[in-house]
């Protein structure tokens, strides 16, 4: 509640949010909690993991208003796929962390695209910084930014993943993506 916000490109989203196009966002795990702040009762999707800690991230995630599907590359990825669609078939907007749910860090895995992909859903990628922060020892860098520092949310160019994009397609994207998130100081 002490910080300064700066949100760049919103046009990003709100465009399809005025359409009434569900759209993903993906951001790095890392980030997860200034965001939880921000885009609070929007009625997000999350996609949370069904390791341990994914039991509390859920619990506060949806106490601000966000719905939860639980899933991930290591555990539980069929069903956290399926239940990203079908949001996405309720209009239903999403949240991947695609460097997760245990990195490595900063490393975009193409099964977000995926999911994007078979949801038929523009990918809004978001670059999050903060002017001051505490980063926790996890692998993933977890940012609790400080009292008065600037938070600077950036929604870059939105992306459409085509039907018939390849293993390869997926793959080259996903860094593509990953390379433009990393250098807008994720």
């Amino acid at each position: 509640m002490t910080t300064r916000l700066e949100r760049i490109g919103v046009e990003h989203y709100l465009r399809f949010r005025a359409e009434g196009q569900p759209i993903m966002f993906v951001f790095w795990h890392g980030q997860l909690l200034p965001l939880v702040h921000y885009h609070r009762n929007e009625g997000i999707v999350v996609l949370v993991s069904e390791h341990a800690d994914g039991e509390y991230i859920t619990r506060i995630i949806q106490r601000h208003g966000f719905g939860t599907v639980r899933g991930s590359s290591t555990r539980g990825g069929r069903k956290g796929l399926k239940g990203l669609v079908r949001a996405a078939k309720e209009g239903r907007d999403l949240a991947v962390t695609p460097d997760g749910p245990k990195g490595p860090r900063g490393v975009f895995k193409p099964g977000a695209l995926a999911a994007a992909q078979m949801a038929g859903l523009p990918i809004v990628p978001i670059a999050l910084t903060a002017s001051s922060g505490y980063r926790f020892g996890s692998w993933d860098g977890f940012l609790l930014p400080r009292p008065f520092s600037r938070v600077r949310i950036e929604y870059l160019e939105p992306r459409r993943i085509p039907r018939g994009t390849s293993r390869e397609g997926l793959e080259r994207i996903a860094r593509e993506i990953g390379d433009e998130l990393n250098g807008r100081g994720g």
